[in-house]
């Protein structure tokens, strides 16, 4: 039996995942987030791979996650979107 038929791996979020996207929501136009998924995606995978996983599991780990919100990490959220707009075309 392995790990994966034991323990619900499904429970591990990446908080970055969610900062980015709601960092995408701030920066972009409204009619820029409608009918552009795969630049979306695209923008939201360019930041996450610039950015250090945020993982969490437990209460503890999800408190710790929403203090990222507000110190160096946010910046460097905030930063990474800004700049996969820049880099990435519409498609």
């Amino acid at each position: 039996m392995g790990l994966r038929d034991l323990y619900d791996f499904s429970l591990i979020e990446n908080e970055a995942e969610k900062m980015v996207i709601d960092e995408l929501e701030k920066q972009l136009a409204p009619e820029l987030l409608e009918d552009n998924e795969e630049w979306i995606m695209d923008l939201a995978t360019y930041a996450l791979n610039h950015l250090k996983p945020a993982y969490s599991v437990t209460l503890l780990g999800k408190m710790y996650a929403h203090s990222l919100e507000e110190g160096k990490y946010a910046a460097e959220v905030r930063k990474m979107v800004a700049e996969a707009i820049k880099k990435i075309p519409r498609t």
